[in-house]
């Protein structure tokens, strides 16, 4: 058989997968239930596994192959702290929990990709082995980075070395059919910050004798952007965004001292440096000039997501060949953060997106959106995506 018709047999039963999914979401390192449903899938797909990875969720499947250099796909399990409200049929069925970046569509189409490896092997050995990397807690915690730790692409768990690692993910500004990436940085350094600007607290009636710290917070946040415009080259850009503003507890009371939270978003590390440095130095400058004192404390996030050109070369040549060369395209890079990068560190990596809006249709709810819903239509674009780089 044949791959299309062979993805075809399995798409009902891949979709009710999905489906099931994405009723029962589960945040990261919770995924518990996922992790049991992926292993009994690759058991009954006949495919050599490891369980319990990356503080317990994680699952590695193994398919050998002939000579050709090992390779790996990659798949996101978790889900959200968001209240759905999509009012598909499939709705969330844990309040304040869901699939809104479609993971239980990523974790769908790398199943169907071992049930259809793992048939074509039956039949003819693959041209390489591959590795399936069901890895936890994408979401904000490092689930990525400790699969790497645990030695799921060095042979340590299950199968060789991996030479090179390959990951999507359901985009829903593309359409239904396309595929879109880039050679080089795709996905940003995404940083965290916590600052606190400190006064003297007294009654707001009587400002003079007191140290305004919201006075002081309100001029670091209106003076913060001149970060990005004169400190950070321009050519390589970045974000600064702060997001919570927390002071004060009524009316008449000048607090005592204000909270800043936010992230920083680089391409380059550069940026980051310039961007990180001028921030402190206004945060600083800015309080002292109120009569303020300042702190922030940096919480290091996910490095930027780069793709290796050879591995995208290599990705842009086989989907062009399989799809078409009209339904590939070159995407701008985004300031989203995905651990994806962690791999990338490692090995070769090529992350790509994977087209979801349906056909005459303007727009459809975005990522991280209570009503988003992945597009089951998409998942057979996926696997065959995903198979096409196993058999190439």
């Amino acid at each position: 058989m044949t791959t299309a018709p062979m993805i075809e047999s399995h798409l009902a039963q891949l979709v009710a997968i999905r489906h099931d999914l994405h009723a029962h979401p589960e945040l990261g390192y919770e995924e518990h239930r996922t992790s049991e449903l992926v292993q009994r899938e690759l058991e009954a797909a006949g495919v050599e596994f490891r369980g319990g990875l990356a503080g317990g969720t994680g699952v590695l499947g193994h398919i050998p192959g002939g000579d050709g250099d090992p390779i790996a796909l990659r798949a996101d399990m978790d889900a959200l702290p968001i209240v759905e409200q999509s009012g598909v049929d499939w709705t969330s069925q844990h309040q304040g929990r869901m699939h809104a970046c479609g993971h239980d569509g990523h974790t769908t189409i790398l199943i169907g990709t071992a049930r259809v490896l793992a048939a074509m092997s039956r039949e003819r050995a693959l041209p390489r082995p591959v590795t399936l990397v069901f890895q936890p807690a994408e979401e904000g915690g490092a689930g990525g980075k400790r699969m790497v730790d645990d030695g799921c692409l060095d042979g340590s768990v299950l199968g060789p070395p991996v030479t090179a690692i390959f990951g999507l993910h359901g985009w829903p500004v593309l359409p239904l059919g396309v595929l879109a990436s880039r050679p080089g940085p795709i996905l940003a350094s995404a940083d965290g910050f916590e600052a606190r600007i400190t006064g003297r607290g007294g009654h707001a009636a009587m400002p003079h004798r007191c140290v305004d710290p919201i006075a002081a917070a309100a001029a670091v946040i209106q003076s913060a952007q001149h970060v990005m415009s004169r400190r950070v080259d321009p050519v390589q850009g970045g974000v600064l965004s702060i997001t919570r503003v927390e002071g004060g507890t009524t009316h008449n009371i000048i607090p005592e001292a204000v909270e800043l939270q936010g992230t920083t978003r680089f391409l380059e590390p550069e940026a980051g440096e310039a961007l990180h440095a001028g921030f402190e130095e206004i945060l600083r400058g800015v309080a002292a000039a109120h009569g303020c004192a300042a702190e922030i404390d940096w919480h290091e996030g996910y490095p930027v997501t780069f793709n290796d050109p050879e591995a995208h070369a290599h990705w842009d040549a086989v989907v062009a060949g399989t799809f078409g060369r009209d339904q590939i395209q070159s995407m701008a890079p985004i300031m989203g953060g995905e651990d994806f990068s962690f791999y990338g560190q490692v090995i070769p990596a090529c992350f790509f997106a994977l087209g979801l809006l349906p056909a005459g249709q303007a727009e459809m709810p975005g990522l991280h959106h209570p009503s988003f819903d992945f597009n089951d239509d998409a998942i057979e674009v996926g696997i065959r995506a995903f198979v096409a780089l196993a058999k190439a």
